[in-house]
C-alpha cells in the first residue's frame, strides 16, 4: 500500500472525476475482509454506507485494520483513514491527529456530506481500538 505523503502528492494534481477514482483504487486495494467479520459488532455506527473495521493486534503490538464497505467510495474513504494508522503501535495511533493527515484530501469540499458523515465514527472506532490496547 502506498503512503499517505505519496498519494497526497498525487490527490492534488488530479481533477475531481479521478479523485474519486483514485479513492476507488485505494478501496481495492484495501486487503480482503472474510464475511465472517462483517458482523454488528463491526460495523461502525452513522455512515451513510455500511463499514466494517475490524482490528488484530500484531506480535510486535501493533494495530492492524481490516475493514470493507458495501459502497466504493466510502471503501476508499476509510483505506484512506487507515493509511494514517495502518500497523502502528496503539500509542503512535493515539498520538496521530487522523483529521489533520486527512486534511490535505479537502474531502467535506470533494464529496458530498454523505459521504463524509462518517468519518468522525470511522476515526472513533480506530482511536478507541488503540486506547484499549495502549
Amino acid at each position: 500500500m502506498t503512503s499517505l505523503a505519496d498519494l497526497r502528492d498525487e490527490y492534488e494534481f488530479l481533477d475531481a472525476d479521478d479523485r474519486y477514482r483514485l479513492l476507488i483504487d485505494l478501496g481495492r486495494s484495501l486487503e480482503p475482509m472474510p464475511e465472517a467479520l462483517k458482523t454488528d459488532a463491526t460495523l461502525v455506527r452513522g455512515c451513510s454506507a455500511s463499514v466494517w473495521v475490524y482490528p488484530t493486534r500484531r506480535d510486535d503490538g501493533t494495530l492492524h485494520f481490516l475493514a470493507d464497505s458495501n459502497a466504493a467510495i466510502t471503501k476508499g474513504i476509510i483505506a484512506l483513514v487507515l493509511l494514517s494508522v495502518q500497523d502502528e503501535a496503539p500509542a503512535a495511533i493515539l498520538a496521530t491527529d487522523i483529521p489533520d493527515a486527512l486534511a490535505p484530501f479537502d474531502l467535506k469540499n470533494q464529496l458530498s456530506s454523505n459521504r463524509t458523515q462518517g468519518i468522525p465514527n470511522m476515526i472513533a472506532l480506530i482511536r478507541e481500538t488503540a486506547q484499549r490496547y495502549a
